[in-house]
């Protein structure tokens, strides 16, 4: 009998892997540089007069605009700084908001109390913070877990309620320190000059994701990275993880610190509501919004949530909320309520943060 052989089936062509793309390689190709290309065009971006109705109230070049913005940027970088504890070391603390405040007030105090000038009084104001944080993280980090969280709550309890209470006649109490310019610089002084404190805290974040991204990419990286995954097996290898975690807890405490000092400029002075706890949880409201563990999500969450927290207070007293029906126009009144919709929202479309929407996005276009 004589057998009937099928057809050949050509086998179908091997799909090409992303990778081999050329467009894909041109794009990792590009990657490097787009921190830079970002650098670049916030540097320049003082110099636009778009106005952009709704979401700014003046053009781009405007005071106020600018002082928004390096307001924003601020809490970016000090935002990176706290992922640097919470995304990348697994280390959750209630207190990051007491170095921040720190800077603030070391900053107020040594320049309108004491007289010094801006350069000495920022020095000594981050050299005090750095201390403050490996003293207080030395103790704290002999605990673990909820442990160590309500241990560093303490300590930020502990410090607002120094100022709250104007310990030394030093604080201005309730009513805050304004800060005294009269010995500042006067580049950093006046309306005219918004622009330089914008660029100011523009450093000031370049700084910490600088930072940040080294600390992360070195051997003590990793070794923090492996603390967060499981500190047992740190333990094993013969390494100290109290040592590593103090590290960790010591250098954000002193980018935080460092920030303070910017802050204090931008806002000109101290209020005691920096000293609260609640600020510590909207600094981990930012990383889980951005990304933790992620190199631009904790920017990116920093800087949309204090965008957010400044622009919704003026949305919900405009005409538009007021004139809704009383069931929508309260709710909608309070910027905090509308903080949380967005966070509840954002967490639970997105629970890898705002750096994993390329990813989530990525089968829809291609």
């Amino acid at each position: 009998m004589t057998e009937v052989k099928s057809p050949e089936v050509p086998a179908p062509p091997a799909a090409v892997p992303d990778e081999l793309t050329p467009g894909h390689a041109r794009w990792h190709g590009l990657r490097p540089y787009l921190p830079l290309v970002a650098l670049v065009v916030a540097a320049i971006l003082p110099y636009s007069t778009v106005n952009l109705p709704g979401i700014f109230e003046g053009p781009l070049n405007s005071p106020g605009t600018l002082q928004l913005l390096a307001i924003c940027l601020v809490f970016g970088g000090l935002a990176a700084g706290y992922d640097l504890l919470f995304g990348r070391t697994g280390m959750l603390s209630f207190g990051h908001a007491l170095y921040f405040a720190a800077g603030v007030y070391g900053t107020d105090i040594l320049v309108t109390r004491a007289g010094l000038p801006l350069w000495q009084a920022a020095l000594l104001t981050l050299v005090g913070g750095t201390i403050l944080a490996a003293l207080l993280g030395a103790v704290a980090l002999r605990t673990v877990g909820i442990a160590f969280a309500m241990v560093t709550l303490a300590f930020a309890q502990v410090g607002a309620i120094l100022v709250a209470r104007n310990f030394g006649g030093l604080t201005g109490g309730e009513e805050g320190l304004p800060l005294d310019v009269s010995g500042l610089p006067s580049v950093l002084v006046g309306v005219g000059n918004t622009v330089n404190l914008y660029w100011l805290a523009l450093a000031y974040l370049a700084l910490v994701v600088f930072v940040v991204h080294r600390v992360s990419s070195s051997p003590t990286g990793r070794v923090l990275a492996g603390l967060r995954d499981d500190e047992r097996r740190i333990g094993v290898l013969g390494l100290d993880p109290y040592r590593f975690k103090l590290v960790a807890f010591t250098l954000a405490g002193g980018l935080a610190t460092a920030g303070g000092v910017v802050y204090c400029l931008i806002v000109g002075g101290a209020s005691p509501h920096i000293t609260s706890s609640e600020l510590t949880l909207s600094l981990l409201v930012m990383v889980v919004l951005g990304g933790p563990g992620t190199r631009w999500g904790p920017v990116l969450g920093g800087i949309l949530y204090m965008y957010l927290d400044h622009r919704l207070t003026a949305f919900g007293s405009s005409e538009a909320v007021n004139n809704l029906p009383a069931v929508l126009s309260h709710p909608l009144s309070q910027p905090l309520f509308v903080l949380g919709t967005v966070f509840i929202l954002a967490v639970y479309f997105f629970p890898g943060g705002l750096a994993s929407l390329r990813t989530r996005l990525h089968p829809l276009v291609t």
